[in-house]
């Protein structure tokens, strides 16, 4: 046991609560329209026009989602939205005032082809939105970079209103406390209680989301798909069965453009569902206690949180890997794992899920939560009979810090060909 002092616990309660907020929609577009409604604002008036200048990963994100609400794909509609009635105290929530009537009017909006979308050139941040609004002479101009909801410049006219821009490196921040693993497995086993109170809105606001999703058909209905009698005679109606419906339902309606806020971790509502749901499912069936849960939450998502230091925000890797690394975790330690077991459990995963690709946010990606999180349940399970990846395999090293460094460094560096490849091929399909 190596319990924390109560400064670095506060560092660390501070950082996931900065890293797990609500986000309504994909949050991608969602950056795109909080940037736009926070020029208008500065503008004073609705604009004539607007540029939209993004970086490749933005884009790819915000091509192929479904926008809350709208019923409509991509990023003409949310920026329009975003003018008419975005609020941007409502950070990755901004365009939750939506009605049929202001969604009328953001189409009406789009009839007069006032919206330009273009990849902003240069070196900038892989989460880089640039937008100016501009009406008659008046002209403002504001900036997100680094992070979903971190505004870096504002201007109105000649007057700049604050410039950030030089200090953002797409790195962690620097007053975010650097972890390792065991810092994180202590911080979630020995903290006191009730200071972990807080992540369980993760719970409320996910599995709520899961459950409202049925409602509706949503994405590629997969979630719904796994609870049709079909799937409990391939699957069984089992623990792993309610783990990937409950997982993918909220992924089916987050994607497919339901108003049903998530709870995000590192800027992606998917990323948020991955490392909750099925730690709550198994914990709920498992029978294992609040507090265990709460723990075990704790963990998934910090796990998540401490990946991303090294990897970034946006990469070419896919966000479920990192998720459902952190859900393994948190089930490995449901299991009755101790610190060892969830070693074990992280080098499988990385063994397994390295390399999978992001290309971009969609009604599929929830196929590919499901993969995740199926290796997620094979690697507690056979971390749990001591069976593991060891360093004479592939890219996993005794040091299961140097392993996760291991896995960013490829998700990062290595496959950035791979990013502007994927891209490419999105832009250049015929139907682009």
């Amino acid at each position: 046991m190596a319990e924390l002092d109560k400064e670095a616990r506060d560092q660390i309660r501070k950082l996931i609560q900065q890293q797990v907020v609500p986000a309504v929609g994909c949050t991608e577009p969602m950056a795109v329209a909080l940037c736009t409604a926070r020029a208008k604002e500065n503008l004073g008036c609705m604009p004539e026009k607007i540029t939209a200048l993004l970086s490749k990963n933005i884009l790819k994100n915000a091509m192929g989602v479904g926008i809350p609400g709208t019923g409509m794909v991509g990023l003409p509609i949310a920026i329009a939205l975003g003018a008419l009635i975005g609020k941007s105290e409502y950070q990755l929530e901004v365009i939750k005032d939506l009605t049929p009537e202001t969604l009328q009017e953001g189409k009406d909006y789009l009839k007069n082809d006032p919206i330009t979308i273009q990849l902003k050139e240069g070196d900038v941040d892989k989460l880089y939105v640039e937008v100016i609004c501009q009406a008659g002479q008046k002209c403002s101009v504001s900036i997100i970079a680094g992070s979903h909801t971190h505004f870096v410049y504002e201007r109105i006219n000649d007057k700049v209103l604050y410039d950030k821009r030089k200090t953002v490196d797409g790195e962690t921040e620097e007053n975010d406390i650097q972890l390792t693993l065991r810092r994180v497995y202590d911080y979630a086993m020995f903290s006191p209680l009730d200071e972990l109170e807080f992540i369980r809105k993760t719970k409320d606001y996910n599995m709520r989301a899961a459950a409202e999703s049925l409602k509706g058909n949503y994405g590629h209905c997969l979630g719904k798909t796994m609870d049709r009698p079909l799937s409990h005679g391939i699957f069984g109606n089992s623990i792993f069965s309610h783990i990937i419906s409950k997982t993918a339902s909220a992924c089916d309606a987050r994607m497919g453009g339901a108003m049903i806020p998530v709870m995000s971790n590192s800027g992606s509502g998917n990323q948020g569902i991955c490392a909750t749901n099925p730690v709550v499912v198994y914990a709920l069936e498992n029978e294992n206690t609040d507090e265990e849960l709460i723990r075990a939450l704790t963990l998934s998502h910090l796990t998540a949180i401490y990946i991303k230091q090294s990897l970034g925000t946006l990469s070419a890797l896919c966000g479920c890997v990192v998720a459902s690394i952190g859900s393994s975790c948190g089930i490995t330690y449901l299991m009755g794992g101790d610190y060892s077991h969830i070693c074990h459990s992280v080098k499988n995963m990385i063994a397994t899920l390295t390399g999978m690709i992001c290309d971009g946010a969609k009604p599929s990606c929830s196929l590919k939560i499901c993969s995740g999180v199926s290796m997620a349940l094979w690697s507690a399970m056979l971390s749990m009979e001591n069976q593991y990846v060891t360093s004479a395999e592939g890219i996993i090293d005794d040091d299961v810090d140097q392993s996760i460094r291991n896995l960013t460094s490829i998700g990062k560096n290595a496959m950035c060909t791979t990013d502007d490849k994927v891209l490419d091929i999105m832009t250049h399909k015929n139907h682009c």
